[in-house]
Order: C-alpha cells, then structure tokens, then sequence
C-alpha cells in the first residue's frame, strides 16, 4: 500500500446533550440544514465518544477512505505508526494524535461544565490527559447581538453552598457567580482543566483539546433534554465534580488577560504568513498556528498536523499527490512532510493544529 501524503476527512457527526449543527449541515451541503442533538464534527479523531445510553454506538473515531475502503484512522496509525506520526511521537503517546478536534455549532448556550486538569486525570480518572480546551471563534449566528461565553468565577462561591444551589438546580443562583465574557468573530482563547465555563449559543467555532470526553456538568437540563443521573458527573457524586473546580474567581478584565490569545508571526513568505495562535506558554497539550494565505505559501514541517480550511479555497500539493480544498475542508499531514505547497488564487486561510512535542 502507498502511504497517503494528504488524508482528507468527511463529516463525522457525534451525538451531544445539546442542540446545533445547523451551519455544519450548511456546510456540507444539506438541502434542509437544521438543529439537532448532532452540533459537533469530530476531525481526525483517535478518541471515542462518551454519551449514556448510546454505548451499542461507537461515536467520535474518525474514518478514512483508501483505495474504496473505510478504515478507522487509529487502525491507520497502527498500521503505519512511524511513517504517518513519527517514531518519537508514536513511543511516548501511541497510535493516536494525542489531541481532539472539532467543529461545534452551538443552537443554545451549553451547560456550565468543568474538566479535570492532567493531575485530577492522572488520580482519579486513570488517565494522563486531562481536558484543557482551546476555543477558535468562525462566526455568530445571524441575529446574536451579544454573543458571550462563561469563563471562570467572577464571584468566588463557598463551596457548601454551591454545592447545594446544584443539587436543587437553582438556576439564578447558579448563573450569578459568572458575568457573560463578550466573543467576536477572530477571537482565540484557552480553556484550562478545572476552569467553569459554558458557550453561550450561536457560536461557531473550533474546538482545540485533551484526547478525552471528560466532563462535569453543574446544569442538569438544557434544551429540553434533562441528563441521567450518570451524566451529570461521571458517574460518581456531585463532590467528584466540585473536587474538579478551580473555585477562584476572575474578573472580566483577567478572564481576557489570561485566556484570550494574541496571534504572533512566525513567517512571512511572498504568498502569504502563517502565525501562532495558542503556544507552549499558553498550554503544553497542543499548539494552533493559522496560514493566511494570498498566493502560494510552503510549509515544512517535523511534526504531523492537522488543517481545517477555515476561508477560501485553493490547493494543496505535497511530493507526489494534490488536492483542492475550499472551506470546511479537514485533513491531516504525515510527519516530516516537506515543501507541503498551499496556494490559491484569492485569498486562503488555514488553521492547523500541532500535537504535544
């Protein structure tokens, strides 16, 4: 078998507790796009989904088609570990991308969650990830004034008492411990493990994380969809998930200091400049660079990667294949590729994401 040089992805919908989806259908071509509990396209995912009730289902892990035949892209990874991911990634972390990436279109604000950190993984969840996030803002849905997500305490609550507004699912309670954090188009920020938050709703964007479904949820209901008990915090009780908070608080003013995210110019080519988004300062689980591309504009790089075609269309051309790709296009690119070429006659923009070194 020849070892593909650029693996394109098609749309790999995963079942949610919320609502969305409706701009994923329209972008990928569907005559009556609509909102469903389908509001996430899971993109070269080596991770399974986790969703109560739907355990007969396997959910979250990405395929591939080679020569007329689809094969999980982590039966792909094993097969060729070394020439698709690299030797020293493939001994430290194994036949996965030790990353997860999504798209999600949000109908209505998600549920104020939590992850754990690597060290609340590592003791009580028998796991070396955690779930740090990372948030790249595509659009607002039309008619959204004051698009917002929640991002940390903006007042500190006392945890017997927090405790208890969640077990009686005190909404107005709930929600006066944060402030709405106002989003845009462009906006980049990250989302460490044991930070409270929720996507407030009509948002669309992309999802940088930790290769796991971890999650507790303070809300117990959204959309008319009511969790079971077992979803609501892992499994375990309501402690397990407050032992997951970071209960400090932050104002607006350092929820933007802190986690919002400042592009920096790594290049600069004739045809076009690729820039860093979310760094090793920012989190050690990842890194996000974004192309913007005029021309043409090549990239070298050690490392495998992942790119999302986020604006425009063009082609890409590696030693010995080619490809056009427009917007919302996924695909990801071996390790060691060199002179990877990404050239369009308008304007391109690319956002790829970068596994830990």
């Amino acid at each position: 078998m020849i070892i593909p040089e650029i693996i394109l992805f098609d749309s790999n919908r995963v079942w949610r507790t919320y609502l969305g989806g409706r701009i994923l259908d329209q972008l990928n071509g569907k005559k009556n796009p609509e909102d469903t509990h389908f509001p996430e396209d899971w993109i070269a995912s080596t991770t399974q989904a986790v969703n109560k009730g739907r355990e007969d289902k396997v959910e979250g892990l990405s395929e591939v088609v080679l020569n007329d035949h689809k094969i999980y892209l982590t039966s792909l990874f094993k097969k060729y570990p070394n020439e698709l991911l690299g030797k020293s990634h493939f001994d430290k972390f194994g036949a996965n991308t030790q990353f997860l990436l999504k798209f999600l279109d949000s109908a209505i604000r998600l549920h104020i969650q939590v992850h754990p950190t690597i060290q609340f993984a590592q003791k009580y969840l028998k796991s070396n990830s955690g779930k740090t996030e990372a948030y790249v803002i595509l659009g607002i849905r039309e008619g959204i004034k004051n698009p917002y997500i929640y991002l940390g305490f903006q007042k500190t609550p006392e945890r017997s008492i927090f405790s208890k507004i969640i077990e009686k699912q005190d909404l107005k309670k709930l929600l006066s411990y944060f402030k709405k954090i106002p989003i845009k188009q462009g906006d980049v920020f990250i989302v460490p493990g044991g930070l409270p938050h929720a996507i407030g709703e009509g948002v669309f964007m992309i999802e940088i994380m930790e290769p796991t479904d971890f999650v507790a949820r303070l809300e117990f209901e959204r959309g008319g969809y009511l969790l079971p008990e077992e979803s609501r915090f892992m499994g375990k009780g309501i402690d397990f998930g407050l032992n997951m908070l970071n209960f400090g608080s932050l104002s607006k003013e350092e929820v933007r200091k802190k986690h919002f995210c400042t592009p920096g110019l790594i290049q600069q080519q004739k045809g076009g400049k690729e820039e860093v988004l979310i760094d090793s300062k920012k989190t050690p689980c990842f890194s996000v660079h974004r192309l913007s591309i005029t021309e043409t504009f090549i990239k070298n790089s050690n490392s495998f990667y992942v790119g999302i075609v986020t604006n425009g269309e063009g082609i890409i051309k590696t030693k010995n294949e080619q490809r056009e790709i427009k917007r919302g296009d996924k695909f990801f690119i071996p390790h060691n590729q060199e002179n990877v070429s990404y050239s369009c006659k308008n304007e391109m923009e690319i956002v790829l994401t970068f596994p830990p070194k």
